[in-house]
């Protein structure tokens, strides 16, 4: 979210003509505890909210797009879709969704048990009523590739890229932020003060964190609006690879495939290779101070659901693994897009749940609208915005994966 702002804001200021001087502080400057480069890089269109499904429309044509937009990059885009199983209890939600999905530009046909088993016929349809197949605009890409792009292109524009961690923030006389405190990785330098004239907080997971640096969350608070945190909390999922020797395998052409109970499985190249994995419930999440993997979680929660779905997966063997954090609004599960109420100079974008990544290209352009021209153009995410909070009016996504 930060290199995409980034990016936005100075090819925004550049073809405006104004004067605009972008500095992008980053913690992990070699990203190796990125959520970004740790993400399966889904795109898909199949979510309830219009807000969520428009973002992720211009995320395709972004991406579709991305080396006229990024220069020469090559994201690695796999059209392959989503297909999203429902048993009979959410059929009546999948119908729905689809018609409203389709209804905003998307692309998906809804499949009934015969027809999947036709389609896709490595897969058991035992307990699945309706299917939901992203026929057009969606399928996987490489972040890695998304993140370069933006930050190459974005430092060609003019802005800057800092090692350090924001560790705290400056006000001025009438109360509002003027600076950030930053202390740079190496200890041997000392505490660095940035003045800014407004400030993009996209930390991710850890943006909940830093929001409470400005005072916001505190509970002592005299202003009212301030008691209120910005409720984003790291939240670790597993990633596992795993291959199979069985016979009707599901082939090259694989769409991202979600069982009702949460599991989802995608193709990895072109060697037989699979990822899979699936969010906990909130009795089970787990701990978050380190990114080890529970392999225990893979055999007794998603190897059956895998071995029942698709027959082919009954033997198989897990190559590599990893885990990467979700940015998580523990509110809605919903992203928190727009500027503070009380700190009018603080622009919020983060707690995606999840689905961030491919909503980066229409989250970046919707910051630089807010920042340079003090309202929405695009997409209109004032729903987003950070009153909702406030006001505990909460703004749910039935598809969250």
């Amino acid at each position: 979210m930060g290199a995409s702002s980034a990016y936005w804001l100075r090819l925004k200021a550049k073809m405006q003509q104004k004067k605009l001087n972008v500095l992008v502080v980053e913690r992990d400057a070699g990203y190796t505890s990125a959520s970004t480069v740790l993400s399966v890089g889904g795109l898909r269109q199949q979510f309830s909210l219009a807000e969520n499904i428009r973002m992720s429309l211009y995320g395709y044509e972004f991406i579709k797009n991305a080396k006229t937009h990024l220069g020469d990059v090559d994201l690695s885009f796999q059209p392959n879709g989503y297909l999203i199983l429902a048993s009979s209890k959410g059929a009546d939600m999948l119908e729905r969704n689809s018609k409203f999905q389709n209804e905003l530009g998307a692309h998906n046909e809804l499949m009934a048990p015969s027809g999947l088993a036709q389609r896709f016929p490595w897969l058991c349809t035992e307990n699945i009523a309706l299917g939901c197949y992203g026929v057009n605009k969606e399928g996987w890409f490489d972040p890695w590739a998304l993140l370069m792009g933006f930050k190459q292109q974005a430092r060609a524009y003019g802005a800057q890229f800092v090692n350090g961690e924001v560790t705290g923030f400056e006000w001025n006389t009438q109360g509002g932020l003027s600076g950030a405190l930053i202390s740079s990785c190496d200890p041997q330098q000392p505490l660095r003060k940035v003045t800014f004239d407004k400030c993009v907080l996209a930390a991710g997971a850890h943006s909940g964190k830093v929001a409470s640096l400005a005072g916001i969350g505190d509970p002592s608070a005299t202003i009212e609006v301030l008691r209120t945190p910005l409720p984003v909390e790291p939240r670790k999922r597993y990633v596992y690879v795993f291959s199979t020797q069985g016979r009707n395998c599901p082939g090259l052409a694989t769409p991202l495939t979600i069982d009702p109970d949460g599991t989802y499985f995608r193709r990895d190249g072109l060697t037989g290779n699979f990822l899979c994995g699936r969010s906990p419930c909130d009795a089970d999440e787990p701990e978050c101070h380190t990114l080890d993997v529970d392999h225990d979680y893979f055999d007794t929660q998603i190897w059956p659901t895998l071995a029942t779905r698709v027959p082919a997966f009954e033997s198989i063997k897990v190559q590599s693994s990893w885990a990467g954090y979700y940015d998580y609004n523990c509110f809605d599960a919903n992203g928190v897009i727009g500027q503070h109420p009380f700190y009018t100079n603080l622009y919020i974008a983060a707690g995606f749940s999840g689905h961030g990544i491919q909503q980066t290209p229409a989250v970046g352009r919707a910051i630089s609208e807010l920042v340079l021209e003090g309202q929405y153009k695009t997409i209109d995410l004032s729903r987003m915005n950070f009153e909702r909070l406030v006001h505990k009016e909460p703004l749910l996504e039935d598809n969250i994966v």
